[in-house]
């Protein structure tokens, strides 16, 4: 039995959204990510965005102060 967690519900649509809305490549995302000392890769944020890879909440933080967003509700409109 495997001790991975699966999400349940795919934020991906609307952290590439969000992303584009702020005029960034998923490069400059994940550069900005990593001045955060945030490790990440084009290919996680490309799977984020897929959902494919879940997301963890320190990311999340840290996507809201990117993408200049003021709460949280962005991330899950419309799900």
């Amino acid at each position: 039995m495997s001790n991975g967690l699966k999400q349940d519900i795919s934020i991906g649509t609307n952290l590439k959204a969000l992303r584009r809305k702020a005029g960034l490549s998923q490069r400059e995302a994940s550069a900005r990510l990593e001045l955060l000392e945030l490790p990440m890769t084009e290919d996680i944020l490309a799977k984020m965005e897929q959902g494919k890879y879940s997301v963890r909440i320190s990311v999340l933080l840290a996507l809201k102060q990117i993408y200049g967003v003021s709460t949280f509700d962005a991330f899950f409109e419309g799900l």
